[in-house]
């Protein structure tokens, strides 16, 4: 039989054990930090009607979402979590509480072109709020302290929130008479960091239609150095840009009561976020140590997300970080931790001659007080399997021979120091449990640490 080559595709990620592991601990603090905020975990489906997913998508989301028919079903692959979202709100808005905190991790999918660092297959972590009726700017304040505390939790020192607010922007192009061409120039506006100024105002004046003396003062506005001097500049100009203003100040002049510190978050008028159904308050997230690589955490204010799916007003704010662009990134400057990496298990238990009964008992024990145990069942010497916990980072090995077995004991050796003594079972576990290293933040700040 002609062997098939095995390959994973381009654009998906496969991790090996040990790198699996850093990946689970990265979401396992980003599970836990959303749980401390009182966010609840849900799952929605990876395929929905495609209907539902190009509702409010449309543009360069059509382009790249995977569609395709099964029978007479027209389907497709979420391209994010936060349309599904919408969605899932609206069906079953009278079994849920409002505001409706919700986070999710999961896989989307983007037929884009693969490159270094961005993925077809790839997982976010969203937090959103969701109102009903109605959502105070102050959950957009809130937002702001979920991903600084995130990444504080993850080890990140070096990081800043960007923020901007789409009202405000809809009321400066209102000022400017750009208003009619809001689409075309917020496209324009959001790819200011990629191509640089004379680029944005060449695509702002040749395909959005703006005249040359407004492209240019639109650009003086929103890359002005000092951007609360410019919005006090701007007070009173125009209605709706007043109201932009004014929400602008209130999300941010929250900030330190969130605990958010003032090196961890600036304002940013370039912020634009391409994403049609942002409303208000806009973030991203950059590493600072790594600019090039743009944001790892965005998201932003929607009023109108749900009209699709119901007359219901149900605005909400939310964030994504992209979890497998920011593992590649950590990944691939070695700020990884070694021992962020869980070993399988806490203990390996050891049978020496005839005794797989014995062991059985005893790691039925030691699961029971919760500690994570394998029994080593290959007839091997006894070199091969302490090797065999050694490779796999394992810090205890609970060994039973002949001797144990009569006694009702175990030989408990931590393999890090190679002390060894004789314990019951329900000794060795607790022994065990209370040896283990508290978990370690998963990133390593610096570069030269890793040397």
């Amino acid at each position: 039989m002609e062997k098939i080559k095995p390959r994973t595709l381009s654009g998906f990620m496969e991790l090996l054990p040990e790198a699996q592991s850093q990946m689970d601990a990265v979401m396992n603090v980003l599970r836990s930090t959303y749980a401390l905020f009182g966010f609840t975990n849900i799952d929605t489906p990876v395929l929905e009607a495609s209907e539902i997913l190009l509702a409010k998508g449309g543009g360069e989301t059509e382009k790249q979402i995977y569609r395709f028919e099964k029978g007479d079903t027209d389907l497709a692959m979420r391209f994010d979590l936060t349309v599904p979202l919408a969605k899932y709100v609206a069906m079953n808005y009278g079994s849920l509480t409002f505001p409706f905190r919700r986070c999710q991790i999961g896989k989307v999918y983007r037929g884009e072109r693969a490159q270094r660092g961005r993925f077809r297959e790839f997982y976010q972590a969203d937090v959103d709020v969701i109102g009903d009726g109605s959502l105070d700017p102050a959950n957009e304040a809130e937002i702001v302290a979920v991903i600084c505390e995130t990444f504080r939790r993850l080890g990140i020192a070096r990081f800043q929130i960007r923020m901007n607010n789409r009202r405000f922007l809809n009321g400066l192009f209102e000022y400017l008479g750009i208003g009619d061409r809001s689409a075309a120039v917020l496209g324009a506006v959001d790819k200011l960091d990629k191509i640089g100024r004379e680029k944005v105002e060449a695509l702002l004046t040749e395909t959005a239609g703006v005249p040359a003396d407004k492209a240019r003062e639109l650009m003086d506005i929103v890359s002005a150095p000092d951007p609360a001097a410019m919005l006090d500049s701007l007070g009173g100009k125009c209605e709706a840009l007043d109201r932009g203003i004014a929400e602008l100040r209130q999300v941010t002049g929250l900030l330190p009561a969130f605990g958010v510190p003032d090196d961890k978050w600036r304002l940013d008028l370039t912020i634009a976020r391409g994403l049609d159904y942002y409303t208000g308050t806009v973030y991203e997230t950059v590493l600072l140590d790594y600019p090039e690589v743009g944001s790892v955490c965005s998201g932003g204010r929607y009023d109108n997300l749900a009209e699709y799916y119901t007359d219901r007003k149900l605005p909400g704010v939310g964030v994504s970080i992209g979890v497998s662009r920011l593992f590649f990134i950590l990944q691939d400057q070695g700020l990884l931790r070694p021992e962020a990496a869980k070993p399988p298990c806490d203990a390996l238990v050891i049978p020496m001659g005839d005794v797989l009964d014995a062991a059985a008992a005893a790691a039925t024990v030691l699961r029971e007080a919760g500690v994570r145990c394998q029994i080593y069942m290959e007839p091997k010497k006894a070199k091969a399997k302490f090797a065999y916990a050694d490779k796999l980072r394992i810090p205890y090995a609970v060994v039973i021979g002949e001797d144990e077995k009569a006694a009702g004991t175990v030989s408990l050796k931590d393999l890090g120091s190679g002390a060894q003594e004789i314990l019951t079972a329900a000794e060795a576990a607790k022994k065990i449990s209370e040896g283990l290293p508290p978990a370690a933040a998963p990133v390593r700040e610096r570069k030269e640490e890793a040397k």
